[in-house]
C-alpha cells in the first residue's frame, strides 16, 4: 500500500470512528431518530470515500506491480470479486 493512500485511510478511519460514537451517543441520549439517519448516511459516505482512497491506491499500486509480475488473471479475479461485492 502506499504510504499517502494508508496515511489517507487511516484519518478517514478515524474520522468514522469518531462519527460512529456519536451516533451511538444520540442514539444513547433518544435523540430524534432523523437526526440519527442524517448521521448514519454521513458514516456511509466516509466509508465509501475510504472504499475509494483504498481502491485508487490499490490500482495505482498493486494491480501494476501484479500486471508486472505476469499475475494479470489473479488481479483480474480480485478486480471481479470487489466489484461483486460493492454490487451486492
Amino acid at each position: 500500500m502506499l504510504p499517502e493512500t494508508k496515511a489517507e485511510a487511516l484519518k478517514r478511519l478515524s474520522y468514522i470512528e469518531g462519527h460512529l460514537s456519536g451516533v451511538r451517543k444520540m442514539l444513547e441520549a433518544d435523540q430524534y431518530c432523523v437526526d440519527v439517519l442524517k448521521q448514519t448516511y454521513a458514516v456511509r459516505r466516509a466509508i465509501e470515500k475510504m472504499e475509494s482512497i483504498l481502491l485508487t491506491g490499490h490500482l495505482h499500486s498493486c494491480v501494476v506491480e501484479g500486471i508486472k509480475d505476469g499475475r494479470e488473471e489473479q488481479v483480474l479475479g480480485e478486480l471481479r470479486d470487489l466489484y461483486g461485492l460493492a454490487n451486492r
